[in-house]
């Protein structure tokens, strides 16, 4: 039989599944999968086992560690309901990792939910993508209990090429919205450099590469500067979670009385693809705000 917990997913999406696929690939067994769109969870149950169900109570009851991957506030508590059907129900001894990018505060109050249950949380939030799940080479930042840390690291170490702990809960979740604001910035920057760049004639194939051997070099840069001129958004990262993100770090900033232009102007952007029908592309798709021969130049000063 084997030592490792038993593992169950609620929210099988593209991170979701992808980390069910990988602990199932490294030995961990997948005792539950539970997702509002049941078709996505038995598509992920044909690749790794375990049972689909239809109450997150029975996926407690089957697993040993639960790993969340939900998609705001709003659904963390609906998760974590004290009454009804619940991950909750009859938690004691349990362990909860909830790997969503939302509010910090929302994963103090899961944790003292969890352990007025007798169970345990960690948030692990990830500053990684779609492949980076599937191969296990997350870069994970954690918060909650050093000890039950410790006692997870293990399974973490599989998920993940580095592995930060960085305190008390809701401190992860703090420094990832600092990351996705930073990240967002640079990406809507990186849109308008491009766009500037195509409306002078510019070749953007030679644009790119001088700004990658420049102070104009990013990360994005790598991953989303062909994207943006080529215009393929394959989603990996969407406007609408960069929209969200920023407006948790814009909260953040307001709590302690704190004005951040450049994320503010970011965050509007992404909420003006929304509003276009654009939220569900890539991140990569704001420059489709900034192209003048895209969608052209009132909907960039919109």
């Amino acid at each position: 039989m084997s030592t490792l917990p038993t593992i169950g997913i609620v929210g099988t999406g593209r991170m979701g599944a992808n980390i069910a696929r990988r602990l199932h690939e490294v030995g961990y067994p997948i005792a539950a999968l539970y997702d509002v769109h049941p078709e996505a969870a038995r598509e992920t149950a044909k690749e790794t086992g375990g049972e689909v169900t239809s109450s997150l109570a029975r996926v407690t009851e089957l697993s040993d560690v639960v790993i969340t991957v939900v998609t705001d506030d709003d659904a963390m508590y609906r998760i974590f309901a004290t009454g009804g059907d619940s991950l909750l129900a009859n938690a004691k001894g349990k362990i909860f990792i909830n790997c969503a990018t939302i509010t910090p505060k929302v994963h103090v109050d899961v944790q003292r939910l969890a352990e007025e249950r007798g169970a345990h949380s960690l948030e692990a939030c990830m500053a990684s993508s779609i492949p980076q799940a599937r191969s296990g080479t997350l870069y994970l930042m954690i918060g909650g209990r050093k000890d039950v840390f410790e006692q997870m690291k293990p399974m973490l170490e599989k998920m993940s090429a580095s592995l930060k702990y960085i305190g008390e809960a809701g401190r992860a979740a703090q420094v990832k919205a600092l990351v996705n604001m930073v990240m967002n910035v640079n990406t809507a920057g990186l849109a308008e450099g491009l766009g500037l760049g195509d409306a002078l004639g510019l070749d953007l194939d030679v644009l790119r590469e001088v700004f990658s051997q420049t102070g104009a070099n990013s990360r994005v840069l790598e991953t989303d500067g062909a994207d943006m001129q080529n215009r393929e958004h394959d989603v990996y990262f969407s406007a609408e979670h960069a929209a969200k993100d920023s407006g948790i770090a814009l909260s953040l900033a307001k709590d302690v009385d704190l004005t951040l232009p450049l994320a503010k102007a970011t965050y509007e952007q992404f909420e003006l693809m929304k509003k276009l029908g654009l939220g569900q592309l890539d991140k990569s798709g704001v420059s489709e705000l900034t192209f003048a021969s895209r969608h052209g130049k009132e909907l960039a000063n919109a």
